[in-house]
């Protein structure tokens, strides 16, 4: 059931879930099953229906984070933190669970096809989740407090035209994932350094 609450942060649905609510400052976003959001490297094959919400960013550099939960029940199911300017272009930060069972920090850049990297296992029952862009570059970070952060890659997207951020639920393989964003924030606060993640 999708309630009539409007979106925070003047999100918009581009692909809708199954179900959202927005109750506090928790955005909860439900996928429907086997949806994704993933270029095949090898064959270039689009998956581009998982529940995927966008908003504008500040001008210039900015942070966009969340504390994310997941109900991670099958292989790949997460939810995510988006930087999006096209279908070609586009990059997501997720808490995951790998094939094995086991819950961790991911992280795919798509420049026509998605190049994914596991990052960490994680033990916690919640991650913060943190993208930050500083001129033409961006960063992902995560945490288990936030206030303690690690860098998980750094990339330039090459997109050509201005990017939107978001949050993304996906369930590949499952039968659907709930996620719950809270504490959403967008900033326009730069990152003060790359590599202490503060």
């Amino acid at each position: 059931m999708t309630t009539d609450a409007a979106l925070p942060l003047a999100l918009e649905w581009v692909t809708a879930p199954a179900s959202w609510s927005y109750d506090g400052d928790v955005l909860t976003v439900t996928s429907g099953p086997r949806t994704d959001l993933f270029t095949d490297p090898l064959d270039g094959a689009r998956r581009q229906d998982a529940a995927l919400a966008l908003t504008v960013p500040p001008e210039g550099d900015w942070q966009w984070s969340a504390r994310v939960r997941a109900g991670l029940r099958d292989s790949w199911d997460a939810g995510a933190l988006v930087v999006h300017a096209d279908d070609d272009h586009w990059a997501k930060l997720t808490f995951e669970r790998a094939p094995d069972g086991t819950p961790g920090v991911f992280s795919v850049v798509t420049r026509g096809r998605s190049d994914d990297a596991v990052a960490a296992p994680v033990t916690a029952d919640a991650l913060w989740l943190r993208i930050s862009r500083t001129g033409d570059r961006f960063a992902f970070h995560s945490s288990e407090d936030g206030r303690r952060w690690s860098l998980v890659r750094q990339f330039a997207l090459g997109a050509p035209g201005p990017v939107r951020v978001g949050v993304v639920a996906q369930s590949p393989v499952g039968e659907g994932c709930r996620a719950d964003f809270g504490a959403l924030l967008l900033t326009p606060a730069p990152l003060a350094h790359l590599f202490d993640g503060r």
